[in-house]
């Protein structure tokens, strides 16, 4: 039986293929040797309201600073209205994982835009 050589083509393929594995490999013992055992740094942030229908809506950016994956997070938007008691709004993130952002959504019936709104993570769960 004859052994066929491969030709230049086959030993490119071949070389950019055992590269990106190489790479890929050594980024994964990379990260997984600096990662450090900070636990969840959860930061809550509002946009803009916008009215949509008979109610408000506010965009609510999560992001997690640490170092640890957060599930279950619960978010709770306050408002505070002058003319009306307290307004809550809660929603919960499924999964966080370390240095991610998730985005999503309240509602309020009180117009957001002429009271002040509060942020703030309730709790999470460690996967």
């Amino acid at each position: 039986m004859k052994i066929r050589e491969k030709n230049w083509l086959e030993w490119v393929v071949f070389g950019m293929a055992l590269l990106l594995v190489v790479s890929t490999l050594g980024y994964l013992i990379y990260d997984a040797a600096t990662l450090s055992k900070m636990p969840p740094a959860i930061q809550v942030q509002l946009g803009e309201p916008q009215p949509i229908m008979q109610h408000f809506i506010v965009p609510v950016s999560v992001t997690n600073q640490g170092d640890r994956t957060a599930e279950g997070v619960q978010i709770e938007v306050t408002l505070e209205s002058t003319s009306k008691e307290k307004e809550t709004a809660q929603f919960e993130i499924a999964f966080l994982p370390r240095r991610a952002k998730r985005e999503g959504w309240v509602t309020f019936e009180t117009d957001p835009r002429s009271a002040k709104l509060k942020a703030r993570a309730l709790g999470y769960e460690k996967p």
